[in-house]
């Protein structure tokens, strides 16, 4: 389940771009907005090791292959 809050590990299994895997704090699912069947827009901030927000990011990922982190 994605929720406000939701510390998620985001790799090429979530979308081809993300080569280079991210930690994402997710603030908001995109549920108004039409996508591909089996996608979705989230908002949050990519974040460092320590857990501090690097960039405030809009991602467009398959949640099938989200990992939570935390």
């Amino acid at each position: 389940m994605l929720r406000a809050g939701t510390l998620l590990y985001v790799t090429r299994a979530a979308s081809p771009q993300f080569v280079q895997p991210i930690f994402f704090r997710l603030i908001r699912v995109h549920a108004d907005r039409i996508t591909y069947h089996g996608w979705t827009w989230l908002d949050g901030y990519q974040v460092d090791a320590r857990g501090d927000a690097v960039a405030r990011r809009s991602i467009f990922v398959q949640p099938a292959g989200l990992r939570g982190a935390g």
